[in-house]
């Protein structure tokens, strides 16, 4: 779990301890696909924002995850809290993938040892 999350709301919105506990939960949990190095000094950053529309309400998730070397932002809107955070939380997971394979080129299906053992299979 990354251990430091801090949860705001925006524009005079409380945060009620259900989204609190739902939030830290599903952003909590990347962790886990973040490499060794980067766990330790991982933070993240949550702010909710209600968006009064005409017709309905609407929610803005944005989430900032700062990393060593690198700063991940998502951000995304919806009319349910939950539903946002949730895809924020898949935005964020694929921008890690991203920065685990820019910092490790061993990983992947275009790696160094993925080239190396296609090379053996073809002779």
């Amino acid at each position: 779990m990354i251990s430091q999350i801090d949860i705001t709301g925006k524009n005079k919105y409380e945060i009620d301890e259900n989204t609190q506990k739902y939030t830290r939960k599903h952003i909590g949990k990347l962790d886990k696909y973040l490499p060794r190095h980067a766990k330790k000094t991982v933070s993240a950053k949550v702010v909710i924002e209600q968006i009064n529309g005409a017709n309905d309400n609407k929610y803005e998730v944005e989430a900032i995850l700062t990393i060593p070397d690198k700063t991940l932002v998502a951000k995304d809107q919806s009319s349910n809290v939950l539903a946002a955070v949730d895809i924020v939380e898949a935005k964020l997971e694929s921008q890690i993938r991203r920065y685990k394979t820019e910092k490790n080129p061993r990983i992947g299906k275009s790696s160094i040892m993925a080239k190396f053992k296609r090379s053996f299979k073809r002779g």
